[in-house]
């Protein structure tokens, strides 16, 4: 299911890989970023600082917010690829070390495709 791209009103960060965006919770497509409040005792997570990596997304987000949907995760959430100002918040993510590039959650290479 891919949407064509919307505008959207209302932004706020959830943590590095999920927002809230016009009520609906989306995560970010294809990326997996640090904890935040760490990782729990038997799983395998992303290393680096949760609040850290959640500050670099509330950075970018503000002024015109495009979302494309592709679905949803196994939690309910939209998974989404999410731009503002004609950047791709996960690949800006991967960029600053702020989340990691996940395949296995990347539906058929949309991101990295995007992240070239």
């Amino acid at each position: 299911m891919i949407a064509a791209f919307i505008l959207a009103a209302a932004v706020a960060v959830v943590d590095g890989d999920t927002l809230r965006i016009d009520g609906e919770r989306i995560r970010l497509l294809g990326i997996d970023a640090p904890e935040i409040h760490g990782c729990r005792q038997g799983r395998i997570c992303v290393p680096g600082d949760g609040q850290t990596s959640k500050r670099s997304l509330q950075a970018m987000v503000g002024g015109r917010t495009n979302v494309q949907r592709v679905g949803q995760d196994r939690y309910g959430r939209t998974l989404a690829q999410v731009y503002v100002g004609g950047r791709n918040l996960a690949c800006e993510q991967i960029r600053r070390g702020q989340a990691q590039y996940v395949a296995k959650w990347d539906n058929g290479g949309l991101l990295a495709n995007d992240c070239r």
